[in-house]
């Protein structure tokens, strides 16, 4: 950030930040910041409220065909509970064609451990998987299911447009802003599968669509 304010400063250029700066917002032109980083709205005209942080994730168009469950773990917000998960993921893959991808936070050997409880199912372990693997997934599946504690990945999958569902996990501090975030998404009718809404995510596009008017006034 030091940088970054530098660097305005000396070629006399709009700053843009895409998180919630170390220092004051009004020293930035401008702040993207997740809505749920905030209980209270900012007074800085600077600011762009954003629904998760932004990503790179651009649907294609066509048919969408194949289905996708993606798999976290423990963190300071969430439990992992092994039992539970796996036969959450055993109601959801009913009729088979799914495939399941882990993380860098999924314990040790879950994979292994769900493909014998749970026949079927495709697994691709995140060591084994590209850089680009997911967001070439996700912006093609036709349903994508994602654990409760994996934030990024459900932004991501609501910005794939594809049917979005999440799978809950044992919660450790219900007034996380994480969770908070993820609340805000199921009240406003951003989760199509187990919720009965549905809508996807463009908040990397409307957020420079607003700087860009904003700099043409």
């Amino acid at each position: 950030h030091p940088a970054l304010l530098w660097v305005a400063r000396k070629y006399d250029a709009c700053s843009i930040v895409l998180m919630k700066p170390s220092f004051p917002m009004s020293w930035f032109g401008w702040c993207v910041v997740p809505e749920h980083d905030f209980r209270k709205m900012p007074r800085s005209g600077s600011v762009i409220l954003s629904k998760g942080a932004l990503n790179r994730v651009v649907p294609c168009e066509g048919k969408r065909e194949g289905k996708l469950i993606l798999v976290g773990g423990a963190s300071k917000v969430h439990g992992f509970d092994e039992e539970a998960l796996i036969g959450r993921i055993r109601e959801i893959a009913v009729g088979g064609g799914w495939a399941v991808a882990d993380s860098r936070r999924t314990p040790d050997g879950f994979l292994e451990v769900l493909g014998r409880e749970v026949a079927g199912l495709e697994m691709f372990p995140h060591e084994e998987a590209g850089g680009g693997w997911l967001a070439g997934r996700l912006v093609s599946v036709e349903e994508v299911w994602v654990t409760e504690d994996s934030v990024s990945m459900i932004y991501e999958a609501l910005t794939g447009g594809g049917r979005v569902g999440v799978i809950e996990m044992r919660r450790l501090r219900e007034d996380a802003r994480t969770i908070r975030g993820l609340e805000l998404l199921r009240a406003e009718g951003y989760f199509s599968v187990g919720d009965g809404g549905g809508k996807r995510l463009a908040e990397a596009e409307r957020c420079a669509g607003i700087i860009l008017e904003k700099r043409d006034l």
